[in-house]
């Protein structure tokens, strides 16, 4: 039986050229060679499987080659090419970290670095995973590092770069290795297919580079269990059966499904998933990144970022034009927090059918606005309702809502800034003495009610009518009427007398309007005036002092001596 190489091995790159996805370092390292700027160390870091200990063999190779070509590759001809191929090197020394973890191990390696190499210019030393190194260990190979032997070149490989102490890091070259795309995956997978005389669909070998995340490697790997499957023939059902992937057919019957609001479409959809053995955490996470490339396939500047075969992106651009922005927006932010709250869900089956009852309901509520303001449009007013609201305006009134019916009584507006008398009386009243008042503005026979003559008799009573009136400003404002004494002084002037000058500004501000208007409303008058004075006979001297105050009070109101000597009180 003929031993069989695995691709990973037998398609390893041995020049620059051929290595995938890696072109500016690979253009970095082959202009040091050709300058002969070479520095003592270099730090290849990166993912698992992108080429890291590739290059680092290829450059190896490539500065002991005795007969660079133009291109800068090694001829593969030269005694040091050759013992390289045949790896019988001893030029090229490799060393795996992770089982070479003790300072003795470097230590060790310390001592041989003294040895001038046998055939070439240059001993590289090739330490993978070196991130795994001991702390005692770093130390030991700090100062050989630092100061190596001028043939000595070392080359460390790590896939976390975060984990070498910063002394090592800081005299070296570091080198960040990508990803390798999806793009260039599918091209060296077809590439290694069509050597193998294998025939491999396209949509293949894009979910294999897809599962692979960046790694080459891995993708070869995948595509050799593949093969074991399928034999010389490889297509899309039989990768995503091997592979365990869910079809791209269940995302785009989703989204058809939920675009015209067929809930139960949908939940079938989602049982079919289920019923083939898919978890649904991962059917949701799927729905999420279609979504996404759906959203990126709106707009051709971004088209780009959409990684998929030329069939499939097709089919993505026709869905995406019977998405609206909106929808797209939405649904992503109810996968994602679906995504983000499964774990925690107790029903989880239950949380992913909610989600996708909502993705079936954002396209009628954005259709639902619209229908409605088309069916029930906003009826356009009567020639007779114009006129009749130009009326309301001109007059200052305000149509209550029972008014729509019929036959009630009109409100009356209220001033907003400024109140007079005839409102405040009129709210202490009911309707039926507003008539008898004479307050009820619209009442014909208020408004042909006659007024009387102004004379001192008349105003004593329009005087008490007036404080009457007062009785719901507080007891301090009735206190203070009752305590004024107005005296009319000829047909014209009216005297107020007042005990301080608080009491008249209270009055001037807050009430001589109001007495103005109530009496123009009673009374025949051409020009009022009203004339206030403060009456200081019982205060002619200041008070200063609590117990002038106090002397003062009980001279007035003699009881408070008594009540002083009863309760046992005094000023504090």
């Amino acid at each position: 039986m003929e031993n069989f190489i695995v691709s990973a091995r037998k398609y390893r790159p041995s020049s620059f050229d051929m290595v995938i996805g890696q072109d500016s370092i690979t253009n970095t390292l082959k202009s040091a060679i050709k300058s002969k700027h070479l520095a003592q160390a270099y730090l290849f870091c990166g993912p698992r499987g992108v080429g890291k200990t590739t290059c680092a063999r290829i450059f190896a190779k490539t500065i002991n080659c005795n007969n660079l070509g133009e291109n800068l590759e090694a001829c593969d001809e030269c005694e040091s090419c050759l013992s390289f191929n045949s790896l019988r090197s001893f030029n090229i020394h490799e060393l795996d970290a992770a089982s070479n973890n003790k300072v003795e191990d470097i230590r060790s390696l310390n001592d041989q670095v003294r040895i001038p190499p046998q055939i070439g210019k240059y001993s590289i030393y090739i330490i993978d995973e070196v991130h795994m190194l001991s702390s005692s260990a770093f130390n030991a190979f700090l100062k050989t590092i630092e100061e190596p032997p001028s043939h000595a070149i070392f080359i460390l490989a790590t896939t976390e770069k975060h984990k070498i102490i910063p002394t090592i890091l800081s005299r070296c070259q570091i080198f960040d290795f990508n990803r390798i795309r999806i793009e260039d995956i599918v091209g060296q997978l077809m590439y290694v297919a069509k050597n193998e005389g294998i025939t491999a669909a396209e949509e293949a070998l894009h979910i294999i580079g897809q599962k692979a995340d960046g790694a080459m490697r891995d993708a070869l790997s995948i595509f050799d269990q593949i093969v074991s499957l399928s034999g010389k023939t490889i297509t899309y059902q039989d990768v995503i059966e091997n592979l365990y992937v869910l079809d791209y057919e269940y995302y785009f019957k989703t989204i058809d499904a939920a675009l015209i609001g067929d809930v139960s479409s949908v939940l079938l959809t989602f049982n079919e998933v289920l019923e083939k053995g898919f978890d649904g955490h991962n059917f949701i996470s799927g729905l999420n990144s279609h979504l996404r490339d759906l959203l990126v396939s709106k707009d051709e500047s971004t088209l780009q970022l959409l990684e998929a075969t030329p069939v499939i992106k097709k089919r993505y651009l026709q869905q995406t034009g019977k998405c609206p922005v909106d929808f797209l927006f939405k649904a992503l932010e109810v996968g994602n927090n679906c995504d983000l709250a499964y774990k925690s869900s107790k029903n989880p089956r239950l949380h992913i059918e909610l989600s996708l009852i909502r993705l079936c309901r954002f396209m009628n509520e954005a259709e639902e606005p619209s229908e409605k303001k088309k069916s029930d449009p906003l009826p356009l007013p009567s020639e007779s309702e114009i006129i009749r609201q130009e009326d309301q305006l001109s007059e200052k009134k305000i149509i209550n809502q029972e008014m729509i019916s019929g036959k009630h009584d009109p409100v009356i507006e209220k001033p907003s800034k400024t109140l007079s008398i005839k409102n405040i009386i009129s709210e202490d009243i009911k309707p039926s003495e507003k008539k008898e008042e004479g307050l009820v503005l619209n009442d014909p026979e208020v408004l042909l009610k006659p007024k009387d003559e102004f004379t001192p008799q008349a105003f004593d009573v329009a005087w008490q009518e007036f404080t009457d009136k007062l009785k719901g400003e507080g007891t301090r404002i009735v206190s203070m009427f009752k305590s004024i004494r107005p005296e009319v002084e000829n047909d014209q002037s009216i005297k107020i007398h007042l005990s301080n000058a608080a009491q008249k500004d209270t009055f001037i501000l807050n009430y001589k309007p109001k007495l103005i208007s109530f009496l123009e409303s009673k009374f025949i008058l051409s020009n009022i005036d009203i004339e206030t004075t403060v009456d200081l006979s019982e205060t002619s001297d200041v008070l200063y002092s609590d117990e002038q105050k106090l002397n003062y009070l009980i001279n007035k109101y003699p009881i408070l001596k008594d009540m002083k000597k009863t309760f046992n009180l005094d000023i504090t």
